[in-house]
């Protein structure tokens, strides 16, 4: 009877893992639509209007957005090192790479407030005088340009804060060798946030 009862639990516990999985695949087909709605409307509006949108893009600084590109293409390195050590049952490597993450993601915004700050001080922002004198065309990008990357930052501090509370988890010794779904989880959408912005990279900075 114990020995039902226990395979039972077994079983529980692996039902409640692969619905776990099931709803962070998901939400991140939620994700994915939203910003793919987004992808969209940017590539109609760059058919219509492509002499401005490249004339715009000079404005971007390239080295910017090649730095921010590996940081997070490191930092998503760093994750998945980070589920995997934890699955080894190295809690402190686990909690080590977690950090790194964080750190990485960190540097990343800090990367972007100094870019952003740098366009708002040449007057470069949505409603300034000096982008409504540009052509339509100019002002469609930097809207788009705005919307979509705060919206990724967005994602991003987001992102931080659940990778915080895993590594709060980790260290209590919560998320373990013999459960990890919940870093799995938090890691599949550091992975996506670094996926969106590999697709934003070359639309913003690299058209030119």
């Amino acid at each position: 009877m114990s020995s039902t009862e226990h395979t039972a639990g077994v079983s529980h516990v692996h039902r409640d893992d692969e619905g776990a999985r099931l709803g962070m695949w998901l939400f991140l087909f939620t994700e994915l639509l939203l910003f793919g709605g987004l992808f969209l409307l940017y590539s109609v509006y760059r058919y219509l209007n492509q002499d401005a949108f490249h004339l715009a893009a000079k404005e971007l600084n390239t080295l910017f957005g090649t730095f921010n590109t590996v940081i997070l293409l490191t930092s998503s390195l760093t994750m998945a090192l980070a589920i995997a050590a934890i699955q080894r049952g190295k809690k402190t490597l686990s909690v080590v790479l977690q950090l790194a993450t964080l750190f990485m993601a960190f540097g990343f915004l800090v990367n972007k407030y100094i870019e952003w700050t740098a366009k708002i001080h040449h007057g470069i922002y949505p409603g300034s005088e000096i982008l409504l004198d540009k052509s339509s065309g100019e002002i469609l990008f930097f809207g788009l340009y705005y919307s979509m990357t705060g919206l990724h930052g967005l994602h991003v501090i987001i992102g931080m804060a659940l990778i915080g509370y895993m590594t709060r988890l980790t260290v209590n010794g919560v998320i373990n060798k013999d459960s990890f779904v919940k870093l799995e989880s938090a890691g599949l959408y550091w992975h996506l946030v670094d996926l969106i912005w590999i697709f934003l990279f070359p639309l913003f900075y690299l058209i030119t």
